[in-house]
């Protein structure tokens, strides 16, 4: 089906309405040994973390898969949020002792889960406590950490209880949904711009 002028612009605004309204922010890491306690020093570990912060649902999905360990996995969670972007470390934010069902035990492996936010279990009660003492307020402190590159993901293990492997969280360097919709934008006004001169 071919979409004549003001079809393709219609269609171009209304996706554009579409994905500009969704607030969906992608944060990733790549984890290593480096920042984590001297018992991580020799470590190998390695893996990837996608984190996508959802200010409009208020949801969190955590993916993070992991290998090469020295000893086999105790906890993982996030830490926030660090004095300076990048470097520190920090209480942790989420459920403690870990992350529900992250696999415990293991030198490698891969995880996945959906957090909804409002609700008091997907937070360490003492983050709550210091951030107004409403999951609200936690959320707020979070989304700030995150933004400003201030919060960790690591993953403790039997060889080093203070954490082997960690990762900063980084926005992610896709377009967002607004890129998007301003792409479209300008694709319809492009060819609205050659219709009229006749090309």
């Amino acid at each position: 089906m071919r979409l004549t002028t003001p079809a393709l612009l219609a269609a171009t605004l209304a996706f554009s309405a579409t994905v500009a309204s969704a607030h969906p922010v992608t944060y990733i890491g790549t984890l290593s040994n480096l920042g984590e306690p001297a018992t991580a020093a020799g470590s190998l570990g390695t893996g990837t973390v996608s984190l996508v912060f959802d200010d409009d649902t208020f949801t969190m999905k955590v993916d993070v898969t992991f290998s090469g360990l020295s000893g086999n996995t105790t906890a993982s969670h996030i830490h926030c949020c660090t004095s300076a972007a990048g470097a520190g470390s920090a209480g942790v934010a989420t459920p403690l002792p870990t992350f529900p069902l992250f696999p415990l035990g293991v030198k490698s492996g891969s995880y996945s889960m959906t957090f909804d936010m409002t609700q008091a279990s997907s937070w360490n009660p003492a983050f709550v406590t210091a951030n107004g003492g409403t999951t609200s307020g936690a959320f707020a402190a979070f989304a700030t950490g995150l933004a400003d590159g201030k919060a960790y993901l690591n993953i403790h293990s039997s060889t080093s209880g203070g954490g082997e492997i960690r990762t900063f969280l980084v926005p992610s360097p896709v377009p967002e949904p607004e890129t998007y919709a301003l792409m479209l934008a300008g694709l319809g006004l492009l060819v609205l711009r050659r219709r009229s001169l006749g090309r």
